[in-house]
C-alpha cells in the first residue's frame, strides 16, 4: 500500500498565512461547523505565534455535511469572502461563531465585516463557490482524509493530537526533514 501523501501540492489557490518560503507547511482541512476544528483553530493561532516565519499555514475545505448542516453554506461564505479579500477574517469568524452558523448569523457577519448580504446571499442562491469547495474536497478524499480537523505536515499526514504538534513541527524543522526548501 502506497503512503498517503497531500494530494494536491499547495499553490497559488490556497488561501495561505505565512511566508511562501516557510520552511515548514502545515495543511488543514477542515469544516466549519466541527467542534474538534474550532479549538484546533485556536492551536493553530499560538502555532503561528510560536513559528512565526517558520511556518506557512494552509486551510482547505472539508465541510462533512452529512453530521453538520451549516458547514457547508459557511464555507461557501468563506469562498464568497475571499473574493472580496476577507478570507481570514471570515474565516476566524466562522470558527469562534459556531453558533451562529445559520443563514441570519452569516448575512449579520457578512455586514458586519461591511461586506454586502445581498452579493452573498446571491452567491448561495447561484452555488457559484461550490466548485472551489469541491476542490479541496476531492483533494481530501484523494489525500485519504476521512474527518476534521485533517492535517498534513509539508506533504504528509499528521495523526497525532493537537497537543503534540509544536512538539512534531520542532522536530521536522530542526532535523531539517521538511520536504520544503526555504
Amino acid at each position: 500500500m502506497a503512503e498517503l501523501k497531500l494530494s494536491a501540492p499547495v499553490g497559488r489557490r490556497d488561501h495561505a498565512q505565512g511566508l511562501d518560503s516557510a520552511p515548514l507547511v502545515l495543511v488543514e482541512y477542515g469544516d466549519y461547523q466541527c467542534p474538534f476544528c474550532a479549538r484546533a483553530h485556536g492551536r493553530i493561532k499560538e502555532l503561528q505565534r510560536e513559528f512565526g516565519d517558520n511556518l506557512l499555514f494552509v486551510f482547505r475545505n472539508f465541510p462533512l455535511v452529512e453530521v453538520h448542516p451549516d458547514a457547508l453554506r459557511a464555507a461557501e461564505t468563506a469562498e464568497w469572502a475571499a473574493l472580496q479579500g476577507e478570507f481570514w477574517p471570515i474565516h476566524d469568524w466562522l470558527f469562534e461563531h459556531q453558533d451562529e452558523l445559520d443563514p441570519q448569523g452569516l448575512l449579520a457577519a457578512a455586514a458586519d465585516f461591511e461586506l454586502d448580504p445581498g452579493g452573498l446571499q446571491t452567491a448561495w442562491q447561484k452555488r457559484s463557490q461550490l466548485p472551489r469547495i469541491r476542490e479541496d474536497v476531492r483533494s481530501a478524499n484523494d489525500s485519504g482524509v476521512g474527518g476534521t480537523p485533517a492535517f498534513f505536515i509539508d506533504d504528509f499526514p499528521y495523526e497525532g493530537g493537537l497537543d503534540q504538534l509544536s512538539l512534531v513541527l520542532r522536530s521536522v524543522l530542526a532535523s531539517g526533514a521538511s520536504t520544503r526548501s526555504g
